[in-house]
C-alpha cells in the first residue's frame, strides 16, 4: 500500500539520523553523510515531538480497511517500530545509561571502520567523528547530572579506564593507511581521549550519589513483549520455555560429551589468516549443503560471509560491538565479513568455538548476513528494516540445530557438542532477560550464572550480563524466536499437508526475516489464534 510505504520511508529516513548507536550488529543503519549522534535534552524533546507526529499519521490509517493480510502485517510492523522508539526514550531511557555515551561518542568510529578496505577518505571520516567526541561527552553530563544507576556507572568507569590509549592505538594504525593525516588523527584522538578521561573522573566523583539499578518491572516488560516484539506470551511463560529448553540442552550436551569423550579436540589454526582460508572453503561447502539437501535457496546474486584477520585499527575498539560487517541495502554486491583475532592464548567463548570449526559461525552469524541481504531486497519496502531481534536471532539459532539435524556436522563430534552448549547459553539468556527486567536478578548474579552454568569465560559473562541488563527484551530473542519458529514449521506441516515444501517455506521465512514470527504465521498459514495477544484484530 503506497500510503504505508511512504510513511515507512519517511520514518526510516528519520530513524537513520535519530536511532541511537548500538553494540548489536543486526540493527545497524546506513547513516546519512555527515551524520553525528543526536544526544542531549533538547534532542530528546525534539525526538518525542517527531515521534508523536508519526504516531498520529499511523493512527489515521485504519488497518481494518487495508486490502490484504500482507498490508495489515506491514501496518503492525510500523506500530512495533514506533513503540520501540517510545521504549528507548521513555521506558528504558537509554539516555540515562552512562555507557550509552561511550557508544554514541566512540561507537561511530568503530562502525565506520567495519567495512573492509579502509582508505584515506574513511580515515578523514574517523578524524571528523573523533573531533565530535568532546561535544557528545559534554551533553552526557547535562543529562546524567540528575542521576544514573550506580551499577551501570561502574560499567562505564571500567570501560573508560584505558580508552584514551585505545584511541591513540587506533590513530597510530590508521596513520599507516594515510600518513598525511597522522597529525590530525593524533590530535583528534588526544582531544577525544582527554574528554573521555574527564567523563570517567566525573562519574567516579558522583558514583557514591547514584542510586541502585531500578529494573523496568513486569508491566513495562510485558508491554514490550507484546507491543514491540509481537511475542504473544507473558513473562512467566517465556521463563518456563527457557527453563525447559535449558534442561533439554544440558542433557543433550552431557550425552554428546560422554559419547565422544575419547575423541581429541580439533586443532586450532596457526593464525587468523589460516582460519580465514579454512572458513572461505567452509562457507562454499555450507552453501552447497543448503542446496543439495533442499533446505534453502542460494540465489545467484547472494554473496558470501567470510572471515578476515582482525585489523590493527579495529582491535582496540572491539569491545564496542560485534566485529563483523553485514553490509547494507546499498552494498548488496559486497561479501559480509567477520574479523577474527589470532587464535592464540585464551580466547573468548565465541571466538574459540569458531576458530576450531568456522562452520559454527557460518550457520549463525553467516545466516544473519544471508537473511538481511535477502530482506534488504524484499519486494515490500516496509520489511527491509529491523523491528525486533526475535525473528532475526530466532532464525539464526534455529538454523544451528537445523544444520546439525541435517548432517552438516556429522564429521565434527566436538562441534555437535558445542552446538548443544550454545543451546544451553541461549536458553539461560531467557532466565537472565526475565530476571534482570523484573528485578529477580542483579548484574553480578547474572554474570555469575553465565560463568558457572554454561560455563563461559569471565570476560564473555561480564559482557553479556552488562549488555542484556541495559537492553531488556534482547537476551530472550534467540530462544523464544526459535521456539516460535519451530511451532510455525510444525503448524505448516499440519496445515499444508502434501503441499508442505520445507525449502520454499525456509525461503519465505528468510526473505521476511525481519517480520516477527506471530505475524509470519498469520500471513503464511492464515492462523490467527495468536493475534489478539499482540493487539491485532484479524
Amino acid at each position: 500500500m503506497l500510503q504505508l510505504d511512504e510513511l515507512s520511508e519517511r520514518f526510516w529516513s528519520w530513524r537513520s539520523s535519530q536511532q541511537p548507536r548500538t553494540r548489536d550488529d543486526i540493527p545497524r543503519l546506513t547513516r546519512p553523510a555527515g551524520w553525528l549522534p543526536e544526544v542531549g535534552l533538547q534532542a530528546l524533546d525534539r525526538h518525542r515531538t517527531e515521534l508523536a507526529g508519526f504516531q498520529g499519521e499511523l493512527r489515521a490509517i485504519d488497518p481494518a480497511g487495508l486490502p490484504d493480510v500482507a498490508d495489515r502485517v506491514d501496518h503492525r510492523l510500523l506500530v512495533s517500530a514506533l513503540a520501540r522508539v517510545h521504549w528507548e526514550l521513555d521506558v528504558v531511557r537509554m539516555w540515562r545509561l552512562p555507557r550509552y555515551y561511550i557508544d554514541q561518542a566512540v561507537g561511530p568510529v568503530f562502525d565506520v571502520l567495519l567495512p573492509p578496505g579502509v582508505d584515506p577518505a574513511r580515515v578523514r571520516e574517523v578524524v571528523r567523528l573523533l573531533r565530535a567526541v568532546p561535544a557528545v561527552i559534554d551533553q552526557s553530563k547535562a543529562v546524567l547530572d540528575g542521576g544514573a544507576a550506580a551499577e551501570f556507572a561502574g560499567l562505564a568507569i571500567t570501560e573508560l579506564a584505558d580508552l584514551d590509549g585505545r584511541l591513540t592505538a587506533v590513530a597510530t594504525a590508521l596513520a599507516t593507511v594515510d600518513p598525511t593525516a597522522e597529525g590530525e588523527l593524533h590530535a583528534a584522538a588526544t582531544a577525544a581521549g582527554t574528554a573521555l578521561l574527564d567523563y570517567r573522573s566525573w562519574l567516579v566523583d558522583r558514583l557514591p550519589t547514584f542510586p541502585p539499578v531500578e529494573p523496568v518491572g513486569r508491566p513495562a516488560y510485558e508491554w514490550f513483549l507484546t507491543e514491540v516484539a509481537c511475542i504473544p506470551l507473558g513473562a512467566d511463560r517465556v521463563r518456563q520455555i527457557g527453563r525447559l529448553e535449558s534442561d533439554r540442552a544440558v542433557v543433550l550436551e552431557l550425552l554428546h560429551r560422554n559419547r565422544f569423550r575419547m575423541v581429541p579436540e580439533p586443532y586450532l589454526p596457526a593464525d587468523a589468516a589460516a582460519q580465514a582460508r579454512r572458513e572461505e572453503r567452509d562457507v562454499d561447502s555450507v552453501n552447497r549443503f543448503y542446496e543439495t539437501e533442499g533446505l534453502l535457496s542460494q540465489p545467484p546474486g547472494l554473496r558470501r560471509y567470510l572471515n578476515a584477520p582482525m585489523p590493527d585499527y579495529l582491535e582496540p575498539l572491539r569491545f564496542l560491538g560485534v566485529t563483523d560487517d553485514l553490509t547494507g541495502p546499498d552494498r548488496l554486491d559486497q561479501d559480509g565479513v567477520a574479523y577474527v583475532p589470532d587464535p592464540k592464548g585464551p580466547l573468548p567463548y565465541f571466538y574459540a568455538a569458531n576458530a576450531r570449526d568456522p562452520r559454527l559461525g557460518i550457520v549463525h552469524e553467516g545466516v544473519h548476513y544471508q537473511q538481511l541481504a535477502l530482506a534488504w531486497s524484499n519486494p515490500r519496502p516496509v520489511r527491509r528494516h529491523y523491528y525486533d531481534s526475535g525473528a532475526n536471532e530466532g532464525i539464526a539459532f534455529y538454523n544451528e540445530e537445523l544444520m546439525l539435524a541435517a548432517g552438516l556436522f556429522d564429521d565434527a563430534p566436538h562441534s555437535r557438542t558445542t552446538i548443544y552448549n550454545m543451546m544451553r547459553l541461549r536458553a539461560l539468556r531467557v532466565e537472565l532477560d526475565v530476571g534482570l527486567a523484573t528485578g529477580d536478578l542483579d548484574l553480578a548474579a547474572a554474570a555469575e550464572l553465565l560463568r558457572t552454568t554454561v560455563p563461559i569465560d569471565e570476560q564473555t559473562a561480564q559482557e553479556e550480563a552488562a549488555f542484556f541488563a541495559e537492553s531488556p527484551g534482547q537476551a530472550l530473542t534467540y530462544q523464544i524466536g526459535k521456539t516460535q519458529l519451530l511451532a510455525l514449521l510444525a503448524d505448516a506441516s499440519r496445515v499444508l499437508g502434501d503441499r508442505f515444501d520445507l525449502k520454499a517455506l525456509h525461503d519465505a521465512i528468510w526473505v521476511n526475516g525481519n517480520v516477527p514470527i506471530a505475524l509470519l504465521r498469520w500471513e503464511l498459514l492464515g492462523l490467527t489464534d495468536e493475534l489478539a495477544a499482540i493487539g491485532v484484530n484479524a
